[in-house]
């Protein structure tokens, strides 16, 4: 019996991963703390909103460029094979507008910001779109990845903290130097957690000639990953901590790390199964440091 053809709705969402929030939320919760640490607390319903949702439609058109981008090497991935684009369900051309619209539709929201934000967030789009290329390029493209994943950082300090200045210096009176050092340190938790992802595809990866950190790194791939998230979590603290965010702070990065020894244990095998699990669940890690900073912020 021949399958019946899905709906474009249908691979309109497959394209975005609507079915997987995990990715999504790995972007959010960085953000959300810088928001409620720039803003002494809850930064209001406004800038909720334009997070969220901002962080939810740049997620899908991300999707959407790099489904496009990697079409021809994910051919011969099995977990990418079916692809909407990549099976030929979906044109290029197709995927590339529904891109542009939710891409739209964000940069209205951070419309409703101010200058500095607006300005910084075209630059975040312009790491993100570079993203999907820097696997052709550089032999630990994560850490494109991880600039792409903490911009919302700097932004949520602008949005917080910003005027009406359109300058570069404009920029850098919204958003302090530790924000700067919140973006460099939360690249080591998509380090850590997207190593883990390529640990899954390592054997295809290799037979096409993409490179990633699971390639790079070698045997000392589960070593690398524990040592990003040390880093990751200490400095997090550390830095937050300088900011005033009370000790209690200290509670949910407890609670990250906990994980992120249960993630070893998921790991150290390299099974698909087990470091695809450990990257499925990886948003709990970054729930658990949010979470730290709202109940710290709830001391003020």
């Amino acid at each position: 019996m021949v399958p019946k053809p899905r709906s474009r709705l249908a691979l309109y969402l497959d394209l975005i991963r609507w079915n997987r929030p995990a990715g999504w939320l790995l972007l959010l919760w960085p953000s959300l703390s810088a928001l409620w640490i720039a803003a002494d607390g809850f930064p209001g319903w406004h800038l909720l909103v334009v997070f969220v949702l901002g962080t939810i439609l740049m997620r899908s058109a991300g999707c959407c460029v790099n489904d496009v981008a990697d079409r021809e090497y994910d051919k011969h991935v099995k977990r990418t094979a079916n692809r909407p684009v990549t099976s030929g369900a979906l044109p290029v051309k197709e995927a590339l507008a529904l891109g542009a619209a939710l891409a739209l539709a964000a940069f209205g929201l951070v419309l409703t910001t101010n200058p500095p934000t607006i300005l910084l967030s075209v630059a975040a789009l312009a790491v993100a779109v570079v993203y999907p290329y820097a696997k052709r390029l550089v032999s630990m493209p994560q850490a494109v990845l991880g600039v792409a994943f903490s911009f919302g950082i700097p932004m949520a300090f602008a949005a917080v903290l910003g005027g009406q200045d359109w300058t570069l210096a404009g920029v850098n009176a919204a958003v302090p130097w530790q924000a700067w050092c919140l973006l460099a340190i939360n690249l080591f938790w998509v380090l850590a957690y997207d190593t883990e992802y390529a640990m899954v595809d390592r054997d295809d990866d290799l037979r096409i000639g993409i490179q990633t950190s699971a390639i790079t790194l070698g045997r000392f791939d589960v070593a690398a990953v524990m040592a990003f998230y040390a880093i990751y979590l200490l400095s997090w603290g550390l830095v937050t901590t300088r900011l005033g965010v009370p000790p209690l702070l200290w509670a949910g990065i407890a609670a990250a790390a906990a994980q992120a020894v249960w993630h070893y244990t998921l790991i150290r095998s390299r099974t698909r199964e087990g470091c695809f699990k450990a990257f499925r669940l990886n948003h709990w890690v970054g729930f658990a440091v949010f979470a730290g900073v709202v109940l710290a912020s709830g001391l003020r």
